[in-house]
């Protein structure tokens, strides 16, 4: 599912809380929504992780190899 797909429905105070979990705003949401800007990397994370990967980052960023980096352990992994 796209991210407006996924925006569609929901009411201003949903689309509000996603765009402060995000920690971005509701007109940078739409922004991406409609395809206007492209999410930074952080942003495309956050989406993801709020949505519960409905919307991915591989749909909002497919210029980034998401596999090579998922594949990797992250710091507290290496840490343990």
């Amino acid at each position: 599912m796209n991210l407006h797909e996924f925006i569609k429905p929901l009411d201003k105070d949903a689309l509000t809380e996603l765009a402060a979990s995000c920690e971005t705003s509701v007109g940078q949401l739409k922004q991406v929504a409609y395809g206007h800007r492209r999410p930074s990397a952080s942003l495309a994370i956050s989406i993801d992780r709020q949505t519960k990967a409905v919307v991915t980052c591989e749909e909002l960023r497919p210029d980034i190899d998401w596999a090579y980096l998922r594949s990797t352990p992250s710091n507290s992994t290496q840490a343990a």
